[in-house]
């Protein structure tokens, strides 16, 4: 199945949580970086561990950055570290958690903030 991608501006783009087989597609479509802000073992043992999504994302020579996010608590260290992973990513950035709500937003305010 192919990933839905949504593009937040032209730098930035998120969607839901990825698979191991996704990164091929994303390296595919010029994404350079992934930002994971999914914590571990949120959606059980069936989701793919950040470790796991690293190892095969720098496979593909992407950068791969994990700043994992509670829902509904974006914390203000976790802007800030979003705002600095991002100012020095490679680009275009590609974004994920569950459902792409959190890493959204994440970018949202991180941009915002330091406008």
């Amino acid at each position: 199945m192919p990933v839905t991608v949504n593009q937040l501006n032209e730098q930035f783009s998120f969607t839901s949580q990825i698979s191991i087989e996704d990164i091929a597609e994303l390296a595919r479509m010029g994404f350079k970086t992934i930002i994971n802000n999914r914590p571990d073992f949120e959606g059980g043992d069936e989701q793919p561990q950040s470790a796991a999504l690293e190892a095969v994302a720098k496979g593909y020579g992407l950068s791969y950055v994990y700043i994992p996010v509670v829902p509904n608590n974006i914390q203000p260290h976790q802007i800030k570290a979003f705002r600095d992973a991002f100012n020095h990513a490679q680009k275009p950035v590609i974004g994920f958690c569950k459902t792409g709500n959190r890493a959204s937003s994440l970018c949202k305010l991180a941009l915002e903030d330091h406008a």
